[in-house]
């Protein structure tokens, strides 16, 4: 009965919040990250945040409303280019070992190592040997963060294809986002139904009590902001916390369960 409340909950519909309850929340949020990294860097944590998602899921504008205010020296923000021929004749983890939290510091990535299980798996960039040995692989490597003391979060960012085709869309008439656009726009819609059976083995293999997944419905850019720093912030540990106010709404914020790949939680 639970497993169902739980299920109804999250398939509900998403309330809508208002640009001054937005800005107010965001101001809020924004300085508990402010004591979250006082503290993280007086007790020398590392910390890790890995952002992926669709295309135009909203991760950029989530990384910036979260570092807008915390100190760039402690504050890492990781997006990493098209590899190299030498990163490609190297072991795949290691281009983004050097780019890892160090004591004190705070690093979100962009975009991270499940490239191969999404884009690269999609478009041909890697090979099936390549993508088999890193689903048999990145769990071992991400528990080794682990137990070396890096705090270790995991966001999917899902949103569905008509709110995908409206951003993309919307790219290309913005002057301030043309940054944005990419030769691989066109194929996250056209390749639709691969991205999402790429999304659902992924999920399925790379989720467990270690390094677990949580799955936010993005299709509101606010709301997919506000509760993904108030997740964050429940999850870490800082003093001074205001504990009712880093709730997030668990029809936004929930941890990746089997049943999502059929219920309609996930964007088929």
């Amino acid at each position: 009965m639970k497993k169902q409340a739980k299920e109804k909950a999250a398939s509900a519909p998403v309330p809508e919040m208002s640009n001054q309850a937005y800005k107010h929340s965001l101001r809020q949020l924004q300085i508990e990250l402010v004591k979250l990294q006082r503290d993280f860097i007086r007790c020398d944590d590392k910390i890790l945040i890995i952002f992926e998602g669709r295309d135009a899921a909203g991760k950029d504008g989530t990384i910036k409303r979260i570092v807008q205010h915390l100190s760039p020296r402690e504050t890492r923000v990781v997006a990493l280019g098209k590899p190299s021929d030498r990163d490609r004749s190297s072991w795949y983890f290691q281009r983004y070992v050097p780019y890892l939290p160090a004591a004190q510091e705070l690093v979100l990535f962009n975009r991270s190592w499940y490239n191969r299980a999404g884009v690269e798996r999609v478009m041909g960039f890697c090979s099936e040997a390549e993508h088999e040995e890193f689903m048999s692989s990145v769990l071992e490597f991400e528990h080794m963060l682990v137990r070396s003391g890096i705090k270790l979060i995991k966001y999917y960012l899902d949103i569905s294809k008509a709110e995908q085709k409206r951003r993309l869309n919307e790219r290309k008439t913005d002057p301030l986002a043309q940054w944005k656009t990419s030769a691989l726009d066109d194929q996250a819609l056209k390749k639709w139904k691969q991205y999402s059976l790429a999304r659902n083995e992924m999920l399925a293999r790379t989720h467990n009590p270690v390094s677990p997944w949580t799955i936010v419905r993005a299709d509101d850019k606010q709301l997919t902001r506000i509760n993904i720093i108030k997740d964050m912030l429940s999850r870490l540990h800082y003093a001074d916390k205001n504990k009712q106010l880093v709730l997030p709404d668990p029809q936004i914020v929930l941890t990746y369960d089997a049943a999502y790949l059929e219920n309609g939680v996930l964007a088929p």
